[in-house]
């Protein structure tokens, strides 16, 4: 075989992939690219440019991206950073204890089905599922009435419909997406540095902060990017849970590509929104390589 020959075979193994990157991907997000720099016609759609030259030279093609710069936009993306951030924080403090105890303190036994009640929730519709809290937390639902029935409360909490629902139902969507690459992490711990910090007289506070937070930083730093990515992003919750009241940035873009009829304008905030996640999962690219793990 010749070395043009073996030169090409890694091109043809890899060909078919780059392929479908580029069909799946690249095309769609440069098609989104070249929609942000158009215009809205008048009764929707897109408008004429005319001269092009003209309409690139003057700047009018980074309208869109001007006008997402406004403070009510600035406030939507705003509420969904801070929710996004909130939802991360929260999903990894519920989710870190469960990790913790599947992978170092339950029984081997019981592992396998301790995981399989963790991905359950993959087993039926996210959409149904963030109607069955709907059924939960509305005045006359089941949180409620238990409280009722038992004293606790005098007339019905207001639980749904405000920012409280839309981050609890991130929170309940999300949490797979901690659970598991925690799991992962802490599985893989060296348990002979805790019993070597334990000899060294190190108090189980103290040998959780300096040795299995610090090991398991890995699947923290993944667990945090897989759920605050699809967080951020997010508007199914916001639409159900939310009622329409809490507007976070997919919501916009759903809205502009829908009843506003503005695609190019939601194009500039899909854009964005994409350059953020993209940023961030660079960061977190560079990180892994830092400490030489194994990327996503």
């Amino acid at each position: 075989m010749s070395d043009a020959s073996k030169r090409g075979r890694p091109l043809l193994l890899v060909g078919p992939t780059w392929l479908v990157l580029g069909v799946l991907f690249l095309a769609p997000l440069a098609i989104v690219l070249l929609t942000s720099f158009a215009r809205r016609g008048p009764y929707g759609a897109f408008a004429p440019i005319g001269d092009v030259w003209l309409y690139l030279r003057s700047g009018a093609f980074m309208a869109n991206y001007a006008r997402s710069f406004d403070r009510l936009y600035l406030l939507i993306f705003w509420r969904s950073l801070w929710m996004a951030v909130l939802t991360t924080a929260l999903t990894l403090v519920v989710s870190y204890p469960a990790a913790y105890y599947i992978a170092l303190v339950a029984p081997a036994r019981r592992k396998n089905l301790l995981l399989a009640l963790a991905v359950i929730p993959f087993w039926t519709s996210f959409l149904v599922r963030t109607y069955a809290w709907m059924l939960i937390l509305r005045a006359e639902g089941l949180l409620n009435t238990t409280l009722l029935g038992a004293g606790l409360i005098d007339h019905p909490l207001d639980l749904l419909f405000n920012n409280f629902s839309v981050t609890l139902g991130l929170i309940y969507g999300e949490l797979p997406f901690m659970i598991l690459p925690l799991y992962a992490s802490i599985e893989k711990l060296d348990r002979t540095l805790l019993e070597a910090a334990s000899d060294l007289g190190a108090g189980r506070r103290s040998t959780f902060w300096r040795v299995t937070v610090p090991m398991t930083a890995p699947g923290i730093a993944a667990g945090a990017v897989l759920v605050f990515i699809p967080s951020i992003g997010q508007f199914v919750v916001s639409d159900v849970l939310g009622g329409g009241k809490v507007m976070l940035v997919g919501n916009l873009i759903q809205n502009q590509f829908g009843s506003s009829m503005d695609p190019p304008f939601g194009s500039a905030i899909a854009f964005e929104l994409m350059v953020l996640v993209l940023a961030l999962l660079l960061g977190y690219a560079v990180y892994a390589r830092r400490r030489g793990e194994d990327l996503l």
